[in-house]
């Protein structure tokens, strides 16, 4: 069965239909009304870059909002993978978007309250109900999407480079399931949902991958609750959402730093213990 695509959907172009002239930055494409040549594109010196480096294939012709976009295919070889120095442990959360096992810290605060602006405006829209109402509700939800986007990719470029400056590696949490696992009060229960860390995951992952750094997926057990320090696990250790104090050793930090050092410190054993598997028995 043969359906007619929407008008939001994507029109398909390969290179018999669609030609690139990079210098000046114009395409010549096929229409309806024939071909249409010297169509100007507006993209970043980078973006220009890997174009002309790394286009292949199709692009797709989209509209949103009275604007049209060209996505281009772009082939990207994967960097070789180096041995890295060490871990540098990746904590995700709500109130702290990331905060790294090298102390940096990305807050959440700012995005957080976006997303509560957003929502209390979704909240008049929809009590509002009419059709102006819902066109600026679905152009406000991608807004929020674009927002939500830019700031993961600050925080991923910034872990990235940092990686790769020192030469270690990544280790990230396996939050597969969190959102089900995890029992909250009504009131928690909406900035949970909206927590983007698996996008998160994916920019840092891709980013990674074209760098060449190795990233380790780790077990999250415990590493709220187990000292950096000497290792004491105690589910009084957290003694707050921000404070970590062992009861063992005495130890105080930010909760989050601590778990950035264990995820650090586990990314590395995941990483012997997969190197040494790759090693030939001794016959």
């Amino acid at each position: 069965m043969c359906t007619r695509p929407g008008p939001q959907a994507a029109q398909p172009f390969d290179d018999r239909c669609l030609s690139w002239q990079y210098d000046a930055k114009t395409v010549s494409i096929w229409t309806t009304a024939g071909r249409l040549r010297g169509v100007r594109f507006l993209c970043s010196p980078d973006a220009l870059k890997m174009l002309r480096e790394h286009r292949k294939g199709e692009s797709d012709l989209i509209e949103r909002d009275g604007v049209f976009y060209l996505i281009a295919v772009c082939d990207i070889p994967e960097a070789e993978q180096y041995e890295p120095s060490g871990f540098i442990g990746v904590d995700l959360g709500i109130t702290n978007i990331a905060t790294t096992s090298t102390g940096y810290r990305a807050a959440g605060r700012g995005l957080n309250r976006h997303r509560k602006r957003q929502l209390d405006l979704r909240k008049k829209l929809q009590a509002k109900g009419t059709k102006s109402a819902k066109r600026l509700l679905k152009k406000r939800s991608r807004k929020e999407a674009r927002h939500s986007a830019n700031t993961n990719h600050i925080v991923s470029k910034t872990i990235v480079t940092t990686a790769e400056r020192t030469g270690s590696g990544i280790a990230l949490e396996d939050l597969t399931g969190i959102r089900s696992r995890v029992r909250l009060r009504k009131d928690q229960r909406t900035p949970l949902h909206s927590w983007s860390f698996h996008q998160l995951g994916q920019y840092i992952e891709y980013k990674a991958k074209r760098a060449g750094l190795p990233l380790i997926y780790v077990d999250p057990a415990y590493t709220s609750q187990q000292c950096s320090e000497c290792g004491h696990i105690d589910r009084r250790n957290r003694q707050s959402q921000s404070t970590f104090a062992c009861r063992s050793c005495g130890a105080l930090m930010h909760a989050d730093d601590n778990a950035s050092h264990n995820i650090g410190r586990k990314g590395e054993t995941v990483w012997t213990a997969g190197r040494e598997s790759r090693v030939p028995a001794t016959p």
